[in-house]
C-alpha cells in the first residue's frame, strides 16, 4: 500500500481502520476513453496512473469538462451515494489509460464516520473540486474564447510534455462546452498568426509565450 502513503489521511488512521481500509481498497483498470462514472455509486477513486475526466452534458447535449484528475488525484463523485446531500448529473470519463485503486461505497462511508482524518481530507478534496468548477465558470463569464482556448492549448501542453498535441477539434470543443466547428475557426486563426500549426488530428505550439500573454487577457 505505499501508494497511499502520500495521502494525508492514510498515515493518520488508527490500525482498525488502516486494515478496513486496506481490506477493501482494490485495483482497477479503465481503458482510454471507458466511461467511469454515470451516476452509478461505486466508490473512492484513487488515480495511480493515467488521466480521468468529470464532464456534464447542457439541454442540448453537448459535452462541457468540468475538471481533470491526473495521477494522484481522487475522484469522489464515484463515491456520491456516501456523500451528505451530493445530487447532481456529472459523469466521469478515462482520457487515457488509467490504473486506479477503488475503495467501495461502504467502507467510505464508515471510514468517513470513524476517522477524522479522514473525513478532512475528504472534505479538502471536495473544495478542491469546487474550486475547479469555480474557475471555469469564471473563464466562461470573464475570458474572451480566443483566451479560454489559448489556456485550454496551455493546459494540454503540460499533460503531453510537449508542444505536440495529440488531440481532435472536437475534444477541445468538448473541453470548452462549444462547437467544433468555433474551436477549427479559431485555430486557423491562430495558425495564421503564427501560434499553432495544424496537423491531422491534433495542433503543434509553435508560441508558447504567445498563447500564455493571450490566455491572460480578459474580456
Amino acid at each position: 500500500m505505499e501508494f497511499f502513503r502520500r495521502f494525508s489521511f492514510y498515515g493518520a488512521l488508527e490500525p482498525d481502520l488502516r486494515a478496513l481500509f486496506d481490506g477493501n481498497v482494490r485495483a482497477r483498470r479503465f481503458a482510454r476513453g471507458e466511461e467511469v462514472y454515470r451516476g452509478e455509486c461505486a466508490g473512492l477513486i484513487f488515480v495511480q496512473r493515467g488521466r480521468l475526466c468529470a464532464y456534464t452534458l447542457s439541454d442540448a447535449g453537448r459535452e462541457i469538462t468540468l475538471y481533470r484528475l491526473p495521477a494522484g488525484e481522487v475522484c469522489l463523485l464515484s463515491a456520491s451515494c456516501a456523500l451528505a446531500g451530493a445530487d447532481f448529473d456529472v459523469f466521469v470519463r478515462a482520457e487515457e489509460d488509467t490504473q486506479a485503486w477503488l475503495l467501495p461505497s461502504e467502507p467510505f462511508r464508515r471510514l468517513a464516520e470513524r476517522s477524522l482524518a479522514f473525513s478532512a481530507f475528504v472534505n479538502e478534496r471536495m473544495a478542491r473540486r469546487l474550486s475547479d468548477v469555480m474557475w471555469l465558470l469564471d473563464g466562461v463569464l470573464n475570458k474572451k474564447f480566443d483566451a479560454r482556448l489559448a489556456a485550454l492549448l496551455l493546459e494540454e501542453r503540460g499533460y503531453a510534455g510537449g508542444d505536440r498535441l495529440e488531440l481532435t477539434h472536437e475534444r477541445l470543443a468538448a473541453h470548452l462546452g462549444t462547437a467544433r466547428e468555433a474551436v477549427s475557426r479559431m485555430l486557423k486563426y491562430f495558425e495564421g498568426e503564427g501560434l499553432v500549426r495544424l496537423h491531422r488530428g491534433g495542433v503543434e505550439l509553435l508560441d508558447v509565450a504567445g498563447l500564455e500573454r493571450l490566455a491572460s487577457e480578459k474580456k
